[in-house]
């Protein structure tokens, strides 16, 4: 049986948008479990299919009460669903992340959030030297069609090191290496929607491959692993 979300996900968050607080969501605990039950089956199906063609070694769903230590914003609890699915490491690099949010918010995110200063190094150094396959992966119509460009952070002109009008400064400056691809309320609903996620991130496995070599060798090709 194919699974799916219900409209029950969305209400429930629009619903605890408006009451959130801890009576309001202790007086609604048992909708909330039952609707994270639905969720955590539709994300395990996931990672069932990943597995199919990915070696994904831990499926992490992200809890729904906020860490309110450090943040200006005292609310105690997301409206929101996140769950992320880590490849095996060393030798597969990369991961994937669904986020599940009414009104519209709803998205898949794949690649790397925040790479270690290492690595980090070792991307740009690698697109400093030849930035030609990265290109190639990234502008393949079909890739592009479904993933378009990176998003994330980068620094305003050039890292430390790095000539800043380096034909490859584009992607030397970036300090994440993301693409995400979002979905309206109604997509997410659809019975098609674990097959769409499916169909996208087979599609990201041409960057994950050529990531994952740069990631695991030197700038020679020489092996790191």
């Amino acid at each position: 049986m194919t699974a799916t979300l219900t409209k029950s996900v969305f209400t429930f968050f629009n619903k605890l948008e408006k009451n959130n607080n801890r009576d309001w969501f202790n007086d609604n605990k048992t909708e909330f479990k039952k609707i994270e039950k639905e969720v955590k089956l539709f994300y395990n199906k996931i990672l069932e299919n990943l597995n199919k063609h990915d070696d994904i070694d831990k499926l992490k769903i992200f809890r729904i009460y906020r860490d309110v230590r450090f943040s200006k914003n005292k609310l105690p609890y997301k409206t929101h669903f996140g769950g992320s699915f880590h490849r095996s490491k060393p030798k597969l690099r990369g991961g994937y992340y669904l986020h599940i949010q009414p009104n519209n918010e709803s998205f898949i995110a794949t690649g790397f959030w925040e790479p270690a200063s290492a690595d980090l190094m070792r991307i740009r150094k690698e697109f400093e030297m030849d930035d030609e396959e990265i290109r190639t992966v990234i502008n393949n119509k079909k890739f592009k069609n479904i993933w378009g460009d990176f998003v994330g952070d980068e620094v305003k002109t050039a890292p430390r090191g790095f000539n800043k009008d380096h034909k490859a400064i584009d992607l030397i400056k970036k300090k994440q290496y993301i693409f995400t691809k979002k979905f309206t309320d109604k997509e997410v609903l659809d019975l098609n929607f674990i097959n769409e996620i499916d169909i996208a991130f087979k599609a990201i496995r041409p960057y994950f491959n050529y990531m994952s070599d740069v990631l695991t060798t030197d700038l020679n090709g020489v092996s790191l692993i």
